[in-house]
């Protein structure tokens, strides 16, 4: 039995989908598929059920998952126990955050990162949408709320501000709104609700229960965009509005929305140097947003 087989069938009992695990396997399905059958082979049992869901696994396969994680411990802990005996700080470390954090903050400040760390090499997953660290697509992830389940590691690293903007053109040609009731007379930009990844995301709702965005993208990188073309008012961000001269806050005494973000860590890779070394970072960078 190959350890590398233990690998596949930890990460398809993770991701259920053969296609999503050997994407995050750098893998084809038909490999993944091949070398979980082997496995079942050489252990004579099913440990998966193979459904239109996807695989799910078998009374058997979740008693052979429990015992590979805790060899996956065990592996992670000589990792980390070598790290410590030369004061190696190497390796690949993949963090998953927002997109606008992750644009705005985190990515200017890798430089940095990189010259303190040269041998950590880091993947900066920004998205619209969260890495899930219990499924082992990050080793760290920002979140927008506290999660509470799963081997984790969780703390608060900020809370950050939004407020409504508009470009200073718009406004030009526009009444400026005095009171939220205006805004009901202008083009409002927001996320594509079927497509919102967290209700953290709802900030209209927050400020009049009747606003509704009208030029909508899930993406708040191209809604930023959308404000300093001219389109209309959004709620962004502070921490990303204020990068641009070209941005004026609007209302900026009667509206201000207030969130979270939290940095969560898998339990057994938070021991490493690196991930030691890449949460670190993360705290120092984004505790400045407070």
């Amino acid at each position: 039995m190959h350890w590398d087989d233990i690998r596949f069938l930890l990460h398809v009992s993770r991701f259920s989908k053969l296609a999503k695990a050997a994407q995050h396997m750098g893998q084809d399905t038909s490999t993944v598929s091949r070398r979980l059958k082997r496995l079942e082979s050489e252990l004579g049992m099913l440990l998966f059920e193979r459904t239109r869901q996807g695989h799910v696994l078998t009374r058997d396969g979740q008693k052979v998952v429990e015992r590979a994680e805790i060899i996956e411990q065990n592996i992670q802990d000589i990792v980390a126990l070598s790290e410590r005996a030369d004061n190696r700080v190497s390796g690949r470390v993949r963090i998953g955050v927002t997109e606008g954090l992750g644009a705005a903050v985190l990515a200017p400040a890798i430089a940095d990162f990189s010259r303190e760390y040269p041998a950590v090499e880091l993947d900066l997953i920004a998205m619209s949408g969260f890495a899930n660290v219990s499924r082992r697509e990050a080793d760290l992830a920002i979140l927008l709320a506290r999660p509470t389940a799963g081997r984790l590691r969780v703390r608060k690293l900020s809370d950050y501000t939004l407020k409504l903007y508009a470009s200073a053109d718009y406004l030009a040609t526009a009444n400026t709104p005095t009171t939220e009731a205006d805004l009901k007379d202008h083009p409002l930009i927001g996320y594509v609700d079927e497509l919102i990844y967290s209700p953290q995301l709802r900030y209209y709702s927050e400020v009049s229960a009747d606003l509704k965005p009208t030029l909508c993208s899930p993406s708040i990188v191209a809604q930023l965009e959308m404000v300093r073309s001219g389109a209309g008012i959004a709620i962004l961000p502070c921490f990303m509005a204020e990068k641009h001269d070209d941005l004026v806050c609007v209302l900026p005494d009667r509206v201000s929305v207030t969130r979270s973000f939290w940095l969560v860590t898998h339990e057994d890779v938070a021991s490493l140097a690196r991930v030691k070394a890449a949460s670190e970072f993360i705290e120092r960078t984004v505790k400045r947003l407070g």
